[in-house]
């Protein structure tokens, strides 16, 4: 079994959020990264989200959508909700979108309209590894999203949705227990 991609507790999160702020597009990167910590999204997802997706027409972000079998995984579709962090960091973020056609990507790269899973990939993978974080690729995030829930006493089956697993031996892959969440479990008892 190929090793999984490490997870990130909240003072690593802290130090990588502070790296991108020195990125070449920190805003996106920011919020990208934010979609995969805050919302367990892979980073196919973050490829394919189109400006509606997140953008109400009045302008206001989304609190949750729906992604369509097109932009998941296992071509089945799946809503995502939205914490207060993730809108906020949505709202600073699209400040900075010229929209004019609001299903175009979210997420422009600078050789084309938008980016692929394969070359936003390249790009989040690129992030982790200058801010220091060899260990930590792409899934990262997602992952870090299921540990952290889990944590915080989130049931499987709730995180098996928030993730859009069809299987809840899928969700329980990606939770990491740490020695933090191992001590805290026993002193449960």
């Amino acid at each position: 079994m190929s090793k999984q991609a490490k997870t990130l507790n909240e003072r690593e999160l802290q130090r990588l959020l502070d790296f991108v702020a020195t990125t070449k597009n920190p805003k996106r990167n920011r919020t990208i990264l934010s979609l995969t910590h805050f919302a367990g999204l892979r980073i196919g997802e973050c490829a394919a989200l189109r400006v509606c997706d997140v953008l109400a027409k009045d302008g206001t972000v989304r609190n949750q959508f729906t992604l369509s079998p097109e932009q998941t995984k296992g071509s089945s579709s799946r809503t995502v909700l939205l914490n207060e962090r993730v809108q906020a960091e949505l709202a600073v973020y699209l400040q900075t979108v010229r929209v004019r056609d609001p299903k175009q990507p979210l997420f422009a790269s600078q050789r084309s309209s938008g980016f692929t899973a394969s070359s936003l990939t390249q790009v989040i993978n690129g992030i982790y590894k200058k801010a220091g974080f060899d260990q930590c690729s792409s899934h990262s995030g997602r992952r870090s999203f299921a540990t952290r829930a889990s944590s915080k006493g989130i049931s499987m089956r709730v995180l098996q949705k928030l993730m859009g697993h069809k299987n809840i031996q899928t969700t329980s892959i990606y939770i990491y227990a740490s020695d933090d969440m191992l001590r805290n479990a026993v002193e449960l008892i």
